[in-house]
Order: structure tokens, then C-alpha cells, then sequence
């Protein structure tokens, strides 16, 4: 060392110096990486892409050649800082060599590329993926020493697998999803998290019940049954005798329509042209059901309990307006209909609303866990059916109760929060 010249030892202590920096900077940067997106990138043929994801795949090489490469620099401009210093400013000089070269390589080649690096991953990665390359077919028998003794450790701590797993649990694509921002419009965004939220929903949520399945009782006159068929607002009709328990089958309306153009529509030709009943047990999750009606080719069914007795109706088109919203062109009563304000702030609903319906046109937390209906949650509550004019406070929020008929709630008034209760009773 000492035929070098101090000016040369400045410059090589300069270079490795640099050279921390690089390892420093390239750790971060290929730790910070978006997995997906290079993914994408590799996939359109990014060639930068293709060797970040090759070195990420085992990451434990990855992190030794750079670990390797770092301590193996800073060994050594240790080494030569203190050689610097001890020819210029004697014994004192190891002291001043510590404390200098600690804070420029805190400063320079750690804070300061690790910043950077984390700040802009890819205009790091990218470039250093070749060098890192090269060094590790370079370094490979170190690296392969290094590794066998890390992965001995770890395995005495129960961790066997050094492969990345980076595949996301629903509840963390969900947040994947919020954090999206204007990347996907909000429209979309709600899509996909209403399809998340499929295998959360069950069949009974989203049915018609059977009290407001509309449907044609084969024993009723058969005038009855023709304007019933004409005025139908679905294209298919559920038929039954006498009771809904005792259904038949679906008649599409576009036959019924058919045999009444050609005068041949009776009870017998109702029943010859009526279609096979498909059943849905109930509890049965909306993803299962999707994938079942694709399955069987159905499109419509009937929901049952355990023993067998009809619950209520679920429809494809259902529970794609679970993922999509209401169609325009539905024709069924929505909750907007069902609820009405009033000039105090109140609102009257019908109590027959789906609370699932009901907090998501209003923005409210009735409880979806127990009843499917706000009639449901009341007499729940409660714990019995109550009379007209009974109030309670349900969830936070102020109900009255204003019509009861058959044994249900049929109309509330609800206050909401944020709407000061009235005293004026005459804004119905």
C-alpha cells in the first residue's frame, strides 16, 4: 500500500464507495418492485422485466449476491479509509477515518440511493438486472455456500419454502381495488367488488320471496289466467295449482303469447308447454349459483328450505344486478319506489323492502346477518308483532311504525341520524 499515492487510494475509496451505493440502491429497488406489474411487463416481452422476475423468483440468491457484494465493498473501503487517515493525520486518523467514512456512506450509499430506489424502483432495477446477472453466474459457488447455511437456519426455524408467494387473499384484492384511484373509473371499481363480494351474499338475500312471486294458479278461470298472461312483466311465469307449494313449472311467455295467437291456448296446452321446475336450496352462495345456472343452463329457479317447502325465486338476471346494478329495463318494484321522503326529512318505506336493498340505495347499516326484510328486523327486535304508531330505535336509527296488516308490518317511518325528529305528525 504504500507505493500508492494517497490521491489514487482517495479515488478507489471514491469508486467502491459508488459501488456500495449501487448495491444499496439495487436491493431496494428490486425488494420494491410491483410484482404484478412486472408480471404484465414481462408478459409484452419487456426484456428489463423478464430479468427483474427471473432474479425475484428466488429471492434468497437475489439477497446474498447483493449482501455479498455490499459488506464485501465496505470491508474494504473500511480498509482504505484507514489507511488514508492514518497518512494524513497519524494515530488520530483511524479515528477520523471512522467517523468520516460512517457518515458518507450514510449518507451517499445508503439513505440516499435506498431513497431514490424506493422512490423510483424500476429506473433501478432495470439497468442493475444485467450487472446483477452477471454476478450471480459470476459469484454462484459463494452464493450457493451463503445460501446452504441461511437456508440450514431457516429451516431450524420452521420456514421451508424460500420461494415468493405473492398471491393475494381476497379481503387484500379488495384493497388492492380501493387504492386503485382514477387507474380504474369508480363504476368499475364497484363491479369488481360486488363480484368479490358474491360468495358473501346467498340466494335468500336477493329473492323474490314466494308471497311476491308472480305466478298463475292453473285452477283459477281461465279468463283470469289470460290477463294474467298478458299483463305479465316477466318473460317467464311460474304456474301452480292452488298453492305455490304444489308448483308446476315455468311457462315462457313468448309460448303462451304463440298459442294465443293461434287460438289453441287452454289449461291442457298451458300445462303441455310449461317448462321443468329447477330448485335452489337455500344458504346457496351467489358465486355457486352463477356458476350452477351456466352449468345447467338455467336461468331461473326456485328457492327451498330443508323440507323441501318453497321459499321464494331467484333469477339470473338477479344476481348479475348484484355485479352490475339494476337494469333499466327491469320491471320489477325497486327500492327507490318503496321509499318515499317526506318534508320533515323522514322517510316511509314500505316494510317489505330487502334491507340489503335499502342500505344500499340509502347509505345505512341495517343489520343484513339475521331477517332479509326491514318487517323481519322489526318483529325481530321486538319480539313480537307490534301494533300501529309503536316506536323503537333500531340500529341508531328513529322507527314508526305506521301500518300493520296479516300479521306484518307494511309501512315505517324511519329517522334517520341526521334528521332531527318532528314533532308534526301530519306529513304523511
Amino acid at each position: 500500500m504504500d507505493a500508492i499515492s494517497t490521491s489514487a487510494l482517495l479515488l478507489f475509496l471514491f469508486a467502491l464507495i459508488l459501488m456500495s451505493a449501487y448495491f444499496s440502491g439495487s436491493e431496494t429497488a428490486m425488494m420494491s418492485l410491483n410484482r404484478y406489474r412486472i408480471r404484465h411487463l414481462a408478459a409484452t416481452g419487456h426484456k428489463g422485466a423478464i430479468r427483474a422476475l427471473k432474479l425475484l423468483d428466488r429471492p434468497d440468491r437475489l439477497i446474498g449476491l447483493i449482501l455479498i457484494g455490499n459488506n464485501l465493498v465496505n470491508i474494504l473501503a473500511s480498509a482504505i479509509a484507514t489507511i488514508i487517515g492514518m497518512r494524513l493525520f497519524g494515530d488520530m486518523g483511524v479515528a477520523i477515518a471512522t467517523g468520516v467514512l460512517t457518515l458518507v456512506v450514510l449518507v451517499f450509499a445508503e439513505v440516499t440511493p435506498k431513497t431514490f430506489a424506493a422512490l423510483h424502483p424500476e429506473r433501478i432495477a432495470f439497468p442493475s438486472s444485467i450487472l446483477l446477472g452477471w454476478l450471480l453466474i459470476l459469484l454462484s459457488p459463494l452464493v450457493k455456500i451463503i445460501n446452504l447455511i441461511t437456508t440450514g437456519f431457516l429451516r431450524l426455524m420452521g420456514i421451508k419454502n424460500v420461494r415468493t408467494n405473492d398471491a393475494l387473499s381476497q379481503e387484500e384484492l379488495r384493497t388492492v381495488v380501493h387504492e386503485a384511484g382514477a387507474l380504474i373509473p369508480q363504476r368499475h371499481q364497484e363491479m369488481l367488488l360486488s363480484i368479490l363480494d358474491l360468495e358473501k351474499v346467498t340466494v335468500e338475500d336477493i329473492m323474490i320471496s314466494r308471497s311476491d312471486i308472480y305466478a298463475i294458479n292453473v285452477n283459477d278461470d281461465f279468463k283470469l289466467i289470460n290477463r294474467l298472461v298478458v299483463q305479465s312483466p316477466h318473460t317467464r311465469v311460474l304456474v301452480y295449482r292452488d298453492t305455490i307449494d304444489d308448483a308446476v313449472g315455468f311457462i315462457h311467455l313468448r309460448d303462451a303469447l304463440r298459442l294465443q295467437s293461434k287460438e289453441q291456448f287452454s289449461k291442457s296446452t298451458l300445462l303441455r308447454a310449461v317448462k321443468e321446475l329447477y330448485f335452489i336450496p337455500e344458504g346457496t352462495p351467489l358465486n355457486v349459483q352463477l356458476t350452477n345456472f351456466q352449468q345447467n343452463k338455467e336461468r331461473i329457479g326456485l328457492v327451498v328450505d330443508e323440507y323441501g317447502d318453497i321459499q321464494g325465486l331467484v333469477t339470473l338476471e338477479d344476481i348479475l344486478e348484484e355485479i352490475v346494478g339494476d337494469f333499466t329495463t327491469s320491471m320489477v318494484t325497486t327500492a327507490s319506489e318503496d321509499i318515499n321522503i317526506q318534508q320533515d326529512g323522514s322517510y316511509v318505506i314500505d316494510a317489505t323492502i330487502n334491507i340489503r336493498d335499502l342500505n344500499k340505495e340509502m347509505k345505512w347499516d341495517f343489520p343484513i346477518d339475521g331477517p332479509k326484510t326491514l318487517n323481519g328486523l322489526i318483529i325481530e327486535h321486538l319480539e313480537d308483532i307490534p301494533a300501529a304508531n309503536t316506536s323503537l330505535m333500531l340500529s341508531g336509527y328513529f322507527v314508526e311504525v305506521i301500518e300493520v296488516a296479516d300479521n306484518m308490518v307494511k309501512s315505517v317511518r324511519v329517522i334517520t341520524k341526521h334528521t332531527p325528529i318532528s314533532t308534526d305528525d301530519n306529513d304523511e
